[in-house]
């Protein structure tokens, strides 16, 4: 039975019969919030319960009336490319008094409302987890006044919490990233890319203030997807004399010829004595000590503003789903919990103990233990910023180690952004470890004419930001030339390879092994790193470039469904990329709110389209006039993206009208997201140790040639510590 048809049973197994959820939003906002709600509001509909609304968070929920309403399907349409919260969220001083929590548990038991889905950071959930230890004792205190009768304490006598965490700075322990955290770093990413090209036209040294009192998440990882020159954040203050570090950095890298810096600063940086260290610090130390003409930019607020990424919309629905399912089957002694994100996995973990992990961290920080204060942050934090330390701080000649190592790096398929990015790391940490790198143009074509050069640290500077691939990429496969190859590869001693590509670069590494009888220079360590937009290579539940063409199909699709605002009823048919691999489609259409997407991977025939154009017509009888169907480019030869838009046309005459909208090569096109460039550039220093750990293995035996595969694949490395949706097998 299909995996599809499995969880559909299992769904339809669930009732929520009799059950009345309410979900509320509270504390901060943050993008990707209106995602959770319309999923939890969907999801109990779904099951039969009961849905509420409770806006303005607690303080909704304390005065109660109009603020508690029941919840439609419709009431939450359009809600998904919404920023912030629609129901309103509120930080609540009643809500903290005993007097306060006992009008909110009179307000929802008028409504029966027993089971609560709370969307915010620690301090909202642990107000939710007092609230339901307190929850009989209150109801015995209603009965006491009248307000409530007896049998209502009876029959709404546990109070069931579930939480989801929306916080923008990724500061709650238990999950790899929190709602709202991904759109956060587009917008920080999208001003530093503009400050970059004014700053180069200048030779400016611009110092951003990001958000993260207690949190340096959101200023390490956009450190690490701009390649910025200095980072500065709250869990790791700089050794004492930084200043004069940091002057001496800025200056070596203007002496290489770069005419710009970048420093980022989170608001609550520190120094190792817990003196704050602000933006306006850093810019009068750099004039001062350097006299560079230096700005300061205060991102504030606008972090946490515009459209939700694509991750945050697909992440958000999942969680509220799994909020509903955790609700639907808890009982009377389940301990409130909170559902994170494990790898690839919506999980439910126990709410206070997350809480107090979280609480653990500031008091390391509070302590002077900054150490500790990292590893409680999680293995993804500590990986963020070994890798950006590694990046970043290029270490003396003298203190390089020397393993006559050359290593190649190409790209190989079509361009996928995030290339780039993967080839920055890749050249940074193989000469950090010693090797001597070597760039190949235009993949296996290049490699083959001699189109090889050695490239060096500050060659690849500013790179990650780039889109597509700047040592250009082809699909020539290798099989007819493999002599030419190897003779280049004896000619530049080359000792492994790096092919960062999709599905051709697979069968490229491949065709490589089955020559390694014939050809000795093939024995040697070869790393595939997955980077194409279709993500169809097996192996890997994610691939480099497929998050930014992901953003871009979902924004697009926003933009189209605008474009009927306020005109008569409309459907749109929209093509994706992607081949045979129904990846865009289906994501895209999660995220966008789509009504159908059409996939090869599920087959379909003319009953499944005329149930859809049934479905849409029922739908434009509501107040809801758009209608948006994706199709995968090659997801059936006959039921074409033309077939269907006429089919749609021809039976929904009178009821809507269609357009239809190819995609195209857009979705390869841009710069890439701050996931891809984060996600290339850990995977590719990850690759690179792997290659330089086989290296000495192999050299240690006294072999000069590396002779081994393992299994079908080239590579394979499990990254446990990349945040993410998906826990990623690299191969």
């Amino acid at each position: 039975m299909a995996q599809s048809d499995t969880k559909k049973i299992f769904f339809e197994n669930l009732s929520g019969a009799g059950k009345a959820i309410a979900v509320l939003t509270s504390g901060g906002d943050a993008q990707g919030m209106n995602a959770a709600v319309r999923a939890v509001v969907r999801m109990g509909l779904y099951v039969g319960a009961k849905v509420y609304f409770i806006r303005e968070g607690y303080q909704g929920m304390v005065d109660g009336g109009e603020n508690i309403t029941e919840a439609t399907w419709e009431s939450v349409s359009s809600m998904l490319q919404v920023g912030g919260t629609v129901i309103g969220s509120a930080r609540c001083k009643d809500f903290r008094t005993h007097e306060g929590r006992l009008k909110a548990a009179l307000n929802l038991v008028k409504l029966g409302i027993t089971n609560l889905c709370v969307i915010g950071g620690d301090g909202s959930l642990t107000g939710a987890n007092l609230f339901r230890e307190e929850w009989s004792g209150l109801l015995t205190e209603l009965v006491e006044q009248g307000s409530i009768e007896q049998q209502s304490v009876q029959t709404y006598s546990a109070l069931h919490i579930v939480g989801m965490v929306g916080s923008i700075d990724n500061d709650f322990c238990g999950t790899d990233m929190t709602i709202g955290t991904d759109s956060a770093l587009h917008r920080i990413i999208e001003v530093v890319d503009a400050i970059m090209t004014t700053a180069q036209s200048h030779q400016r040294t611009f110092v951003l203030e990001v958000m993260g009192r207690h949190c340096g998440y959101l200023a390490l990882v956009s450190a690490l997807a701009c390649g910025a020159d200095w980072v500065l954040i709250p869990e790791m203050p700089p050794e004492d004399g930084w200043e004069e570090k940091m002057c001496q950095k800025l200056s070596a890298t203007r002496s290489r010829g770069t005419r710009l810096n970048i420093i980022i600063v989170a608001e609550g940086a520190i120094d190792r004595h817990g003196k704050p260290i602000t933006s306006s610090i850093v810019k009068d130390l750099v004039v001062k000590c350097l006299g560079f003409d230096t700005r300061v930019t205060i991102l504030g607020h606008v972090q946490r503003g515009g459209t939700p990424s694509a991750f945050d919309r697909i992440l958000a629905s999942r969680m509220g789903v799994e909020a509903v399912l955790a609700l639907l089957e808890t009982t009377a002694n389940t301990p409130a919990c909170v559902v994170s994100l494990c790898g690839n996995q919506s999980v439910r973990l126990p709410l206070m103990e997350c809480v107090e992990m979280t609480q653990k961290v500031q008091k390391a920080m509070d302590e002077k233990k900054f150490e500790e204060a990292v590893k409680l942050r999680g293995r993804s934090f500590e990986n963020n910023l070994k890798t950006y330390k590694l990046l970043a701080h290029r270490k003396p000649e003298s203190e390089l180690p020397t393993s006559n190592f050359n290593v190649a790096v190409l790209n190989v398929g079509a361009p996928a952004a995030g290339m780039n990015a993967a080839v920055r790391s890749a050249v940074r940490v193989g000469i950090s470890e010693g090797h001597k790198m070597f760039a190949v143009s235009d993949g296996f074509e290049g490699f083959y004419k001699g189109q090889i050069k050695e490239i060096k640290w500050a060659d690849v500077g500013g790179w990650t930001g780039q889109g597509g691939s700047l040592l250009g990429t082809k699909r020539t496969l290798p099989a007819k030339h493999v002599e030419k190859i190897a003779e280049q590869m004896r000619a530049h001693n080359i000792n492994a390879l790096l092919v960062i590509g999709g599905f051709e670069a697979l069968e490229c590494l491949l065709q490589l092994y089955e020559a390694r009888g014939i050809y000795e220079e093939f024995c040697i360590p070869m790393c595939m790193l997955p980077a194409t937009i279709s993500n169809n290579v097996p192996g890997t539940d994610l691939s480099i470039g497929a998050d930014t063409a992901l953003n871009a199909i979902v924004e697009t699709c926003d933009r189209i469904k605008q474009s009927a605002s306020g005109t008569k009823r409309r459907v749109f048919i929209i093509e994706t990329m992607g081949g045979y691999c129904g990846y865009l489609a289906t994501v895209a259409g999660l995220a966008a709110g789509a009504d159908a997407a059409y996939i090869y991977e599920e087959p379909f025939d003319i009953r499944d389209l005329q149930a859809n154009v049934e479905h849409l017509t029922e739908k434009m009888k509501t107040s809801i006039q758009r209608g948006l169907v994706l199709r995968n480019e090659n997801s059936n030869e006959n039921y074409t993206t033309d077939f269907i838009y006429q089919l749609y046309s021809e039976e929904g005459k009178g009821v809507f009208d269609c357009r239809k909208n190819v995609l195209g090569h857009m979705q390869q096109g841009g710069a890439p997201s701050p996931f891809d460039r984060n996600f290339g550039t850990k995977i590719s220093a990850k690759a690179m140790q792997w290659v330089t750990k086989k290296l000495v293995e192999t050299f240690r035996q006294g072999e000069n040639r590396m002779s081994f595969f393992i299994r079908k694949m080239i590579y394979s490395c499990r990254l446990v510590d990349v945040p993410s949706p998906v826990r990623r097998g690299i191969y």
